[in-house]
Order: C-alpha cells, then structure tokens, then sequence
C-alpha cells in the first residue's frame, strides 16, 4: 500500500507542470447544468498543449526520470493516444528518444500526432493491453526505459489540475472522473486527501470495457474484454493493482456508461458549449447524465478529459446520437 503523495510534493510537480503551459479553465455551462439539474462545472483539459490532460503527468514523471536515471537516452511505452502525445512532448522537452506502441487499427489522427512530436510509432496487437506487453519486450531487448501507463509520477502532475479545480470551485459535493488506467481518478483523491476536503470521487468506465468496475465491486482484479468503439482511452482490459488499491480505499463508486450515452455527451458537449471531446473525454458527462437523480441539487464538477478524436469518427458519433 503506497500513500498519497502530500500538498508538498503536489505543489512541486504542479510548479513543474507550469513552466510548460498554464492552468486550465472550469465553466458553469448554463445548458449543461439544466440537462444534469445540479450545479455542474467542466474542467477542460480539453485545452492543454496536446488536448489531454495527460500531458501534465508526462512532464512530472520525465523530470524524475532526469533525476533517476541521468543516463537514459531512449524512452518505450505503449498508449492508445493521449499518453503517447505525453510522453512525445515532454521527450522532446528533454532530448530524450522516445518510443510508442500502438494496437492496430488505433486513431490515425493520434497516431500523426505522436509522429509531430518524434515519436518512433509502432502499430503491434489487437488491443492497449498487446501493445503494452510488446513494449515491456522492446524496452528489454533495446535498453529502452519502460514508462509505466499508471506511475506515482504520473499522478502527482495530473493533480495539478484537481488543484486548480477544488480551489477554483470550493465545496463541490462530487466529482464524476474517467476511468482509464487510474492516473486521473487516483490524482482526484490525492489531491482532495491533501487539501483536507470531504468531496466524493465517482469513477466512470465504459459498459463495453468495464474491468475497472468489476474489479471494484468484487475486489479482486481480472482481465476482462474491451470492446469498446467509442471510447479507446477508456479500453483497459486489465487494472493497475497500485490504482485499485487507491479505488477500493478512497472512491465511493464506479459506474458503467454504454457507447451510445458516450456518443450523446459528446455531441452535447459541442451543442452546449461548442468543446470537442474524445470519446474518454465525454465519459464524465455521460458518467453525470446517468448520476443526475443523485446528483440533483448538488455542486458537481465533471472533467472534459480530452478533445483527441478523429474527425470521421467525431461525425459518426454525432450522427449517430442524433438518431
């Protein structure tokens, strides 16, 4: 069991994060609101270098790295997008060579992404976890450092963002996170444990990709299919044990929303406010529609995760939820 990282050492990766972009922005969304009946707030990590929040984590944990290992030349990792954009950008911050496996079939706009930062791309698998499992061999054969999906490092710079947010809106009641591989929602409780608050984290996963919930609600962790069409940052087959041991301690629940109610948030999120989200990035609006009975009356606040989607992908959804 690992503890939290303190207000300290979250200060000090959020000081780290800002010497390459500026906090992010909340917003009320008066149509948003009336859809959830809550006081709603959307963080948008939409809006960061690389359009995920993501990025945050990967300049905290390549410092570190610097520290650790001043002799490391070339990174590997594996990511479906948003990580792999991460890692190029802050790879290229430290002149570092960096590596990123792919699944087939992966979002041809993220992947030209990755390649705008140098990343060496490498499409290996059907699924993240494939691509994952051929990186941990790349990493082995090439002398590659191996940065992990889910890391300690990651989670203290994404809670710079949750320090923004609970200080910018105090007295939220819930906060309603995307499940991935964890570093969003664990970076959520550690920021709330070091500031003292009671606020409740809520996780939401994707009903075709659920492992995150099932391991939650059975407390044991298993691999499990990820089906997902709309949603890949959300395609995990199988949990972080260091993330499930934060869950099971600090989240009150998981909850499970279907592609269709991903597609729905995400063409609100455009209709109401004009943002583009991801599938992933959609996930905790979807997440507090589904909630809106026990969230009714409450200070919320959701996280807009992401705007990394392919355009053809982008317009199927929006068709599709106009239907």
């Amino acid at each position: 069991m690992n503890p939290l990282p303190d207000l300290q050492s979250l200060e000090a990766a959020a000081a780290l994060v800002y010497q390459a972009m500026p906090a992010t922005p909340q917003y009320a969304w008066p149509l948003l609101q009336g859809r959830v009946g809550a006081e709603l707030w959307v963080k948008h990590e939409n809006h960061t270098p690389t359009g995920a929040f993501k990025v945050r984590g990967g300049l905290t944990y390549f410092d570190a790295l610097r520290r650790r290992e001043p002799g490391c030349t070339g990174v590997i990792s594996a990511t479906r997008g948003n990580h792999g954009q991460s890692v190029g950008f802050a790879a290229r911050r430290h002149g570092l060579r960096a590596t990123i496996v792919v699944p087939h079939g992966n979002s041809r706009e993220k992947n030209a992404a990755m390649r705008a930062y140098g990343v060496d791309l490498v499409e290996h698998g059907e699924d993240f976890q494939e691509a994952r499992e051929h990186a941990g061999k790349l990493a082995r054969s090439e002398g590659l450092h191996m940065i992990p999906s889910f890391h300690e490092d990651l989670v203290r710079g994404v809670a710079s963002y949750w320090l923004e947010l609970l200080r910018a809106v105090p007295g939220l009641d819930v906060v309603v996170v995307p499940v991935g591989q964890g570093s969003g929602i664990c970076a959520a409780v550690a920021a709330r444990e070091a500031l003292g608050l009671r606020t409740r984290v809520v996780g939401v996963v994707s009903a075709h990709a659920d492992a995150y919930a099932r391991a939650f609600e059975s407390r044991r962790i298993e691999a499990v299919a990820a089906r997902t069409r709309i949603a890949d940052g959300m395609a995990c087959r199988l949990p972080d044990e260091q993330a499930m041991d934060i869950i099971w301690r600090h989240v009150e629940d998981i909850v499970r929303v279907d592609d269709d109610a991903v597609q729905q948030a995400m063409r609100l999120y455009y209709t109401a406010t004009h943002n583009l989200a991801e599938g992933a990035g959609a996930a905790g609006l979807a997440g507090a529609l589904a909630l809106r009975e026990r969230l009714r009356g409450l200070r919320v606040a959701v996280v807009l995760s992401g705007a990394n989607v392919d355009l053809d992908l982008f317009g199927d959804a929006v068709q599709r939820a106009a239907g």
